[in-house]
């Protein structure tokens, strides 16, 4: 049994198909099942039951699936730990962040981390809060920022911003000149909200729960301008984080304080407890801490 077998079962397994399997791996389908066939005669096992339309695994298949993750996470582990110590500052980071997040925060922490590191890649994925946890406990990420609180035991959480959520409504709504506002008070508003999977999809509806009513939905959008635009016409209200109250045209839309309760915005960057921490991500996290004081 060589690494190349047991790289290209895992990869036929992941994808329960050949076909995406050969692509992945730049390689021609024959070459793969061949490869395949030989890691099952190896082992004189069936791994693989082909005798469906879609390729499922055999018990023994499962298991080789298993215990190749681990062995080629381990090889991934073993390339990063001696590439810090051939290149120290140089490498990369794949981190997840949720659209709204992104847009709000990290084009000034990008910017001075890129000032330290020049060398260093960062690579950005835009999902929901929700798609990013799972793919950092998956370790297809190396960091993930979420709204916090987040409980999750494989996962470590770092705090790094905290700020409070705010009403946006239209200059011209009945709520616009006030100083403050409580929950309670929206019970009859029409609410424009993110699609579900983002955080502060269910984050919303749960604060309107508490506050004992359900709330009226009239819009859903994963872009937060397109939101923002809805408010401009009218035609709803929101809940943003204060930092939005900044991007917002604020001769059509304010921002006004929710109390009773207030409600905390809290983002924390998450990494996978037992994934190696390269040089470049531990320095990533390191310059976190100044930004949340």
């Amino acid at each position: 049994m060589d690494i190349r077998q047991l790289t290209y079962f895992h990869a036929v397994a992941k994808h329960k198909s050949f076909t995406k399997a050969s692509t992945v791996l730049h390689l021609s389908q024959p070459s793969l099942s061949k490869m395949v066939k030989s890691l099952e005669d190896e082992l004189e096992m069936e791994l693989i039951d082909r005798s469906s339309r879609q390729i499922e695994l055999t018990e023994a298949g499962e298991i080789v699936f298993e215990q190749s993750k681990m062995i080629l996470e381990s090889l991934d582990n073993l390339s990063s730990n001696l590439y810090d110590l051939m290149n120290l500052k140089k490498g990369k980071i794949k981190i997840g962040i949720p659209p709204l997040i992104g847009f709000l925060f990290f084009p000034k922490i990008i910017k001075k981390f890129k000032a330290s590191y020049p060398e260093i890649q960062i690579q950005l994925v835009e999902h929901g809060a929700n798609r990013v946890q799972r793919e950092v406990n998956d370790g297809l990420l190396d960091l993930g920022v979420v709204v916090m609180p987040l409980n999750e035991d494989k996962l470590e959480i770092v705090s790094f911003l905290t700020e409070h959520l705010m009403l946006f409504v239209h200059h011209s709504h009945p709520l616009a000149n006030r100083e403050k506002v409580s929950m309670k008070e929206l019970e009859e508003e029409s609410f424009i909200i993110f699609k579900e999977g983002f955080t502060l999809h269910d984050r919303v509806i749960e604060e309107c729960i508490t506050a004992g009513f359900h709330p009226k939905i009239s819009y859903e959008s994963s872009q937060w301008d397109f939101i923002s635009g809805m408010i401009g016409e009218n035609l709803g209200v929101s809940i943003f984080p204060e930092s939005i109250a900044k991007k917002v045209d604020q001769n059509l839309i304010k921002a006004i304080p929710i109390v009773d309760p207030s409600l905390p915005y809290k983002l924390g960057i998450i990494k996978k407890k037992d994934k190696y921490v390269t040089y470049a991500t531990r320095e990533f996290i390191k310059m976190l801490s100044p930004f949340s004081e």
